[in-house]
């Protein structure tokens, strides 16, 4: 199948020089991209009769498609339950658990394409997902029924609290929290071994564990090991906070960056989800070992994680540092929008630093795309518009009220457009967003489903009414326990 966009009013390729074509084609054969240029330089090399469509991309934008790199499919049913004044350990220990407690493996399939048809409409074409806190067969066959890429695999913890904590479960505690970090490292590698590569390579799984407090230093450490030994990533949550790192420090006498790299436990496969609170050492341990980093700008605002005030993001950019952006879940931040996001970091460190030039416009895209891509360990498939690469792309309306008039596409994108002037998500070379509607699942019964699912659920956890001023605080692994 050869497909020919042509007259394209702007492509940003998002290449090393971030390519930016005006009156521009693209040709695609089946998955791949096959050419890409100005459109008379195009014409030329390709006959006409060849193509067996051919699309006019006039009042059209054409850019990669958006790649998450920290997303919760399990936590999409969650939206607008928990409140908005929570810490991020607080909203772990005293919300999120109890939810998790409540939901099962139907819940977690709807919530999952629920949030896929979310990031569709949202041009997310790729992401990162945590993992399910059950068997992830039921994730894996969402992503694989909706057409989108992804990587996800089992949430994974074993450093279990010596008292079940209020909202937790016993059941939970046993699907949760595996009784030792071999035991979970053994499970993860099965989920590895039965899911990666699924769907001609469109599904990927990794050795993903929750991180932080509740697992065991073997275990961040076997994590990334087990990794590279199969030969995928991992990704877990550290450093999210001051007040993880102070009582890590408390309890092991190094910031929690440091503590991994003592043990030797940072690499090239490892994405640190958050990564807020961390020092001079942990920048260079995170230098030194080219650990990538997720950063979710609106779980940074809507938790108070302190991007603007501690993050040293800025510095990590300067450094080198891998820096891709990711969402969060949608009670975490609210939203599965990468626009969000990107709109986010390309002015959060101007103002922060009181400096104009920090991220901006250029890098924010970067950061949503190909740098997420590299962190994904996918950027030689995904990320940008080249030859050879995967038909992943995002066609926006420039004719829409956002886009009219415009001068620099590049600002326009990042500061002026939103979700709503995305006309079409391609994934794979299959449109599969498109006219206003998911083109391959069922929207509509997916909204009424996960409406009902997490009614239910919300209801067996006993969140509502929960008295917010009882939960907004916990010591949980404050002593050691």
């Amino acid at each position: 199948m050869r497909t020919l966009i042509e007259n394209l009013d702007a492509l940003f390729q998002v290449d090393k020089e971030d390519t930016i074509l005006r009156n521009a084609s693209v040709v695609l054969e089946g998955k791949h991209i096959a050419d890409v240029g100005p459109v008379a330089e195009v014409a030329c090399r390709h006959d006409r009769a060849s193509f067996d469509t051919i699309m006019d991309g006039r009042q059209r934008a054409l850019c990669p498609g958006f790649v998450d790199t920290h997303v919760h499919l399990s936590e999409t049913l969650s939206r607008g339950v928990f409140p908005d004044n929570l810490n991020t350990r607080a909203w772990v220990f005293n919300w999120a658990k109890p939810f998790y407690a409540h939901i099962d493996r139907e819940d977690e399939y709807w919530g999952a394409l629920l949030g896929i048809c979310e990031m569709l409409r949202s041009g997310t074409t790729c992401f990162l997902d945590m993992g399910s806190q059950f068997d992830p067969a039921h994730v894996v066959d969402a992503i694989e029924q909706s057409g989108i890429r992804g990587i996800t695999g089992r949430h994974a913890a074993d450093n279990r609290p010596k008292d079940i904590p209020a909202g937790w479960s016993e059941e939970m505690m046993r699907h949760h929290f595996f009784d030792d970090a071999e035991t979970a490292l053994a499970a993860l590698e099965d989920c590895v071994r039965r899911f990666n590569g699924r769907a001609d390579g469109r599904i990927r799984c990794w050795v993903n564990i929750e991180g932080k407090e509740p697992c065991s230093l073997e275990l961040h450490v076997g994590a990334r090991a087990l990794a590279e030994r199969l030969g995928v990533g991992t990704t877990y949550h550290l450093a999210t906070s001051i007040e993880e790192a102070r009582i890590c420090e408390k309890n092991h006498g190094a910031w929690p960056v440091s503590r991994i790299r003592a043990a030797g436990g940072l690499g090239s496969n490892l994405v640190i989800a958050h990564c807020v609170a961390v020092n001079d050492d942990d920048l260079d341990a995170l230098s030194a070992g080219n650990v990538k980093v997720a950063f979710c700008p609106c779980s940074s605002l809507k938790l108070g994680k302190g991007a603007g005030a501690i993050g040293r993001y800025k510095e990590m950019l300067g450094r080198g540092i891998t820096v891709g952006l990711g969402t969060d879940g949608v009670s975490a931040a609210g939203n599965l929008n990468l626009m969000r996001q990107m709109h986010i970091v390309s002015g959060l460190f101007k103002d922060a630093h009181i400096d104009p030039d920090a991220v901006g416009a250029r890098k924010a895209l970067r950061m949503a795309t190909i740098e997420a891509a590299g962190a994904l360990l996918w950027d030689d498939e995904i990320g940008s518009i080249e030859i050879g690469k995967q038909a992943d792309f995002i066609l926006f309306d420039t004719d829409h009220i956002e886009w009219t008039p415009y001068h620099d596409p590049l600002q326009t994108l990042v500061y002026s457009a939103s979700i709503n002037s995305i006309a079409e998500t391609w994934v794979a070379g299959r449109p599969l967003y498109r006219g206003g509607r998911i083109t391959s699942l069922a929207e509509a019964d997916i909204k009424q489903k996960a409406r009902e699912r997490a009614a239910a659920a919300v209801r067996r956890a006993g969140l509502v009414g929960l008295q917010t001023a009882a939960a907004a605080v916990t010591r949980l692994y404050d002593e050691g326990n």
